[in-house]
């Protein structure tokens, strides 16, 4: 039963489910049915589920009859109606027909007329169209027209831009078109083509450059020029009402020696033409006269090109070429100024240019290339310097050049170059400075002193005497008191000398100006410099004055009292220095003048060749001498050649009235034992075998007319008897052998008041024997007894001169 009852709710579930399906059959649309179908296939009543579905079909088959059945009387009168609407509706078409027949043949011109309209309106919209695209096309043909143009026209920057509008605005709009493509093509080659352009431009500024150098740097240097020389002015400003002389005041006179001459100028494409402007004129600045535009273009485009990094490259690789070339001295550079001043000219303008490209663009040089020039620069400016200067034999040349250096050094650091270096370096040249004034003066000194007359100036009015004064600081009251004319004891050279020794000092303080030295620094250098021109070539040239050959007493003797007056002007040249470089001589390390020692030195060469002159003289005349030493005769008179000698040293020792006392003395008594020492040797000289005692007595006269001499005190400030001690050796051995007193000789010899203390034995045997060997020969005329006693009598002296040639062995024997 209760299987009944589950099989009974089954049946009733399935039914259920097939009644749903069946309405979704109903209800759904065909292509949709497919689940629906499977979902019966599925289960198991498939069979049961075709058997409602007949029975569906058969329902519905019932209902659509009755719907017809129920219509059909409609349906019937439809056809009727529709049967009379044919009819109509033939007649209908056969009017439109007839209308559209009618409507095709009015119409055809209309037609016609519609094509063309057709046509012309395609037309229209076609040109509209092509008006609309060459809008768009002319400013890409425009813009390529501008760029052809500026590119003729060399305006390569802005061609660039041209080309950067073309390429990224215009082109892109009609990119489609042939044209376009071609130009496209066409832009790296135009891109290559300003590049190469620019570049050439470039290489034509740098060669310009390269060229005119010169004239940059001479505008460069003469804005320097101009500049110091206001500074100057408003420098001296102040010191109008002063008492003191400037320095340049003081150098009047050494201007005259110094020539400047002015660079040529020169004129290119790349350099703006300028002319020649008088000094009062406003100078053009240097960058005024360079177009800088094509470094710029270059760069811009470069820059814009992506490649400005070659640009920076090859620009400075290009200029340190160049920078090489300009810093080549020229061979003969140093054989005048122009050479020197076109050199800096060149370096100069060169690193005027490198500045002015540091601070006008952004990078393509900067300040470490720029300090790496410079060094470079510096070395090989201070070689060449050095190699060059050194040739310079001119000290007006050397001072020009040291000028035209510190111009140079002054240029250079207005732009910010250090120059130390150059100041270092012109220290050096200082000393070659000083070495050519010194062979300069040298010849001014000599020729000086070849001139003079070597006798006191003559002054024969108050102007004359006053101009000597003024050009040499000379006071004497008594010489003021004369009347005129008279004379000043010193001779032309000794005021020329001292003017000399000024002018000198100028030259020392004229190459001093601009140098950056302390006052200290100057007056040293003036120091030594001066002390060099006194002690060396002053010193020389009086030296080789003093022993030339043809020298005369008289020169000797106006010689010593020159440098007697230059010695005493020291202190005034010590002075002159202190008044020009404002430096106490009694400043601690401030060196010394070494004149007086010059001036001594000189003069002790002087005095040493008076005797040595004097002493000359009197063997000339001694060569005179022609004694008949074997006369038998007495002479009455002293021999002509003594009297000669005799009248020769009184009017010599009369010109030394202004020689110094000691030196006149000295002179004196020189001269008188020269001339003692030189008649003891003509009597004992060995050619003299004999003699006779006439002989011996003219040679007494002789010897008496020199003591006579002696005692008439040639020279004042002897003491009574002084001058005579020289001929006390001759006196002595001629009143031995006149007065024959041998015993008295013999007996006193030794004793400190000995009458003939004086008479060396072996001068005294020497004599002896040329007489005794007259007296052997017999040609005396004296007594027997007298010959007799001669020869006795100094018997011991003669032995004891063969063991011993000492006088005082000698004196023991007797």
């Amino acid at each position: 039963m209760e299987r009944g009852k589950m099989a009974e709710a089954e049946s009733l579930e399935t039914a259920a489910e097939h009644e749903r399906i069946l309405r979704e059959i109903e209800s759904t649309d065909t292509a949709c049915i497919g689940p629906t179908l499977r979902s019966v296939y599925d289960g198991e009543e498939h069979g049961r589920f075709m058997e409602k579905l007949e029975t569906r079909i058969r329902n519905h088959d019932r209902e659509i009859e009755k719907m017809c059945n129920f219509h059909y009387q409609g349906f019937v009168d439809s056809i009727t109606e529709l049967l009379k609407v044919r009819g109509e509706a033939q007649k209908l078409k056969n009017q439109v027909t007839d209308t559209n027949r009618k409507l095709q043949h009015e119409g055809k011109e209309l037609v016609i007329a519609m094509e063309e309209l057709k046509q012309c309106r395609l037309q229209q919209r076609n040109i509209s169209a092509t008006v609309d695209k060459l809008m768009l096309c002319l400013p890409v043909l425009e813009m390529y027209s501008k760029l052809r143009d500026q590119m003729k026209t060399k305006r390569h920057y802005p061609a660039l831009k041209t080309l950067e509008h073309l390429e990224h605005t215009y082109l892109p709009q009609v990119s489609h078109y042939r044209f376009c493509k071609v130009m496209v093509d066409n832009i790296p080659k135009l891109r290559e083509e300003i590049k190469d352009v620019s570049m050439s431009d470039l290489k034509d500024f740098l060669e310009s450059i390269r060229k005119h150098s010169d004239k940059i740097g001479e505008t460069a240097m003469k804005q320097a020029q101009q500049q110091r020389n206001l500074d100057n002015i408003v420098l001296q400003q102040p010191r109008v009402g002063s008492k003191r002389k400037s320095k340049k005041d003081a150098y009047t006179i050494f201007d005259t020696e110094i020539e400047s001459t002015s660079p040529k100028s020169e004129q290119d494409s790349g350099i703006l033409d300028v002319e020649d402007e008088e000094d009062d004129e406003e100078v053009p600045g240097a960058q005024d006269l360079v177009d800088f535009s094509p470094v710029y273009r270059c760069l811009h485009i470069y820059s814009v090109l992506g490649a400005r990094e070659t640009f920076e490259n090859y620009y400075r690789k290009q200029r340190r070429k160049q920078a090489r070339l300009v810093l080549q001295p020229p061979s003969n550079m140093h054989e005048t100024l122009d050479g020197y001043r076109k050199y800096f000219n060149q370096i100069v303008g060169f690193f005027v240019v490198e500045d002015h490209i540091l601070h006008t663009t952004q990078g393509l040089v900067n300040r470490a290339y720029i300090d790496e020039l410079w060094e470079m620069a510096l070395s090989k400016t201070i070689a060449a310097l050095r190699t060059h200067s050194s040739y310079c034999s001119d000290p007006n040349l050397v001072l020009d050049l040291k000028n035209l250096i510190v111009l140079f050094a002054d240029t250079l650091q207005v732009y910010g170059f250090p120059v130390n270096q150059l100041f270092d370096m012109l220290l050096e040249i200082r000393d070659q400075y000083s070495e050519t004034l010194l062979k300069k003066w040298a010849g001014i000194f000599r020729n000086i002193l070849d001139s003079d007359n070597y006798s006191p100036i003559p002054v024969t009015s108050e102007e004359i005497y006053k101009k000597v004064v003024g050009q040499f600081p000379f006071q004497d009251m008594e010489l003021e008191k004369q009347p005129f004319p008279k004379k000043f004891p010193f001779s032309e050279f000794v005021p020329k000398v001292y003017n000399q020794i000024k002018e000198f000092i100028y030259a020392c303080l004229k190459f001093s100006e601009d140098l950056h030295l302390s006052s200290t620094e100057v007056d040293d250098m003036i120091r030594k410099s001066t002390n060099l021109l006194l002690t060396r070539t002053l010193s020389n040239s009086l030296q080789n004055v003093i022993k030339r050959k043809n020298i005369g007493l008289t020169e000797l003797v106006q010689i010593i009292i020159n440098t007697t007056h230059l010695e005493k002007s020291c202190k005034y040249l010590e002075e002159f220095i202190t008044n020009i470089t404002n430096v106490l001589p009694e400043t601690v390390h401030t060196t010394k003048l070494y004149g007086t020692t010059t001036f001594k030195d000189a003069r002790h060469a002087a005095e040493e060749e008076i005797y040595t002159n004097l002493n000359q003289k009197i063997d000339q005349f001694l060569q005179l001498a022609d004694y008949d030493w074997m006369t038998g005769d007495l002479g009455s008179k002293a021999s002509d050649y003594l009297v000669d000698l005799i009248a020769f040293l009184r009017s010599t020792f009369a010109v030394f009235t202004h020689l110094p006392g000691k030196v006149a003395q000295t002179a004196c008594m020189s001269a008188c034992k020269h001339l003692a020492t030189s008649l003891m040797q003509l009597l004992l000289e060995a050619e003299v075998r004999q003699l006779t005692l006439g002989a011996l007595q003219q040679f007494n006269l002789d010897v008496r007319e020199c003591e006579q001499f002696a005692r008439s005190g040639p020279v004042p400030g002897f003491q009574e008897d002084t001058l005579q001690l020289a001929f006390i050796d001759l006196r002595q051995l001629l009143d031995l052998f006149i007065q024959w007193d041998w015993s008295t000789y013999l007996a006193d010899y030794g004793q400190p008041n000995c009458k003939y203390l004086r008479v060396n034995p072996v001068t005294a045997l020497t004599l002896l024997e040329k007489i005794s060997r007259e007296v052997r020969y017999g040609k005396t005329q004296r007594p027997a007894e007298d010959i007799q006693e001669r020869e006795e009598a100094p018997v011991s002296l003669r032995g004891g001169h063969s063991q011993s040639r000492s006088g005082s062995w000698a004196c023991r024997m007797g």
